[in-house]
């Protein structure tokens, strides 16, 4: 049986965009929340004859506690009906940042949310995961095929579409990678900025050594958060004369008040792919996730 794209009603528009662009089935779960907030799913096939030999649960893992679990019931469910190959699409993966103890005591998240998500699934795909001390997605996720893609390209194209000769600014030295990434297949001049962090939502910025006077900068990261990060960087770009500061992201994760944090500090245009779904999304990620998907399928028969 051809492999479906299995999918929640929240992420809809982006799984069957997907589906469509990989030539496959999409079809919805429903989701139920009893009072005491435990969770009933309800998966399209209604007996163990009519799951496909080949599943791909589409589910992006921002605000992912609730999220992990369905992927658990889901995966657990799909193994007991027959299901041989079981591939997870997350355009954003969770619980990767934490990957030592910066505390005595503290849980070291991103080793066990990769063997957790490896025991359910045959291959896991997803786009810029937040990697600081390791260089492969495998060495956090122990999977064969562990892939991880990124959006830099797409969104350094749609840059050169909407500014011309524009600076690309990194907030910090972790987003070199992204910046670099887009300049790449543009050929616009990048640098990354100095960040010293004190606390979730308290970071200072230092600018990088160039003149960013009458430039229109954009800047670009694989994930807003708290939005401070890329609201200090904003500041600092337009006291130093820059003539306009754009926003390019891969996630727009966004938390609580993030997106009025950012426009505060001066920025005009955010723009961001649709690995979360948020107003400010503007780059489809099919394609690039298809094509994975479709080199990824026949090494799994």
């Amino acid at each position: 049986m051809t492999p479906v794209v299995l999918h929640c009603e929240d992420e809809a528009p982006a799984a069957r965009r997907l589906a469509e662009a990989a030539g496959l089935e999409a079809r919805e779960l429903s989701r139920h929340r009893f009072p005491d907030e435990e969770l009933c799913l309800t998966l399209p096939f209604r007996q163990a004859g009519d799951f496909p030999d080949t599943l791909v649960v589409y589910r992006s893992l921002d605000r992912p506690n609730d999220k992990l679990v369905e992927l658990l019931l889901i995966a657990r469910h799909a193994r007991q009906q027959g299901v041989r190959n079981l591939v997870l699409v997350a355009p954003y993966l969770a619980y990767m940042r934490q990957d030592i103890a910066f505390h005595p005591g503290e849980v070291v998240s991103q080793p066990l949310i990769g063997s957790f998500l490896a025991e359910l699934f045959d291959a896991v795909i997803t786009v810029d995961p937040h990697l600081h001390r390791i260089d492969r997605l495998e060495q956090a996720i122990p999977l064969k095929h562990a892939i991880a893609l990124s959006g830099a390209p797409r969104l350094g194209e749609l840059i050169a579409e909407r500014r011309e000769d524009p600076l690309l600014i990194g907030p910090d030295a972790e987003a070199r990678q992204w910046v670099q990434g887009a300049a790449a297949v543009t050929g616009f001049e990048y640098d990354v900025c100095h960040k010293t962090r004190n606390g979730d939502r308290d970071v200072a910025i230092a600018l990088p050594a160039l003149d960013v006077t009458g430039r229109r900068v954009v800047l670009m990261d694989d994930v807003a958060s708290s939005g401070h990060t890329v609201a200090r960087a904003a500041e600092a770009l337009m006291a130093a004369g820059a003539a306009s500061v754009d926003v390019a992201l891969t996630h727009a994760l966004f938390a609580g008040d993030a997106l009025e944090v950012i426009r505060a500090a001066g920025v005009g245009e955010i723009w961001s792919t649709d690995c979360i779904s948020h107003s400010s999304n503007v780059i489809p990620m099919a394609p690039v996730l298809a094509e994975a998907l479709e080199g990824l399928l026949p090494a799994l028969r």
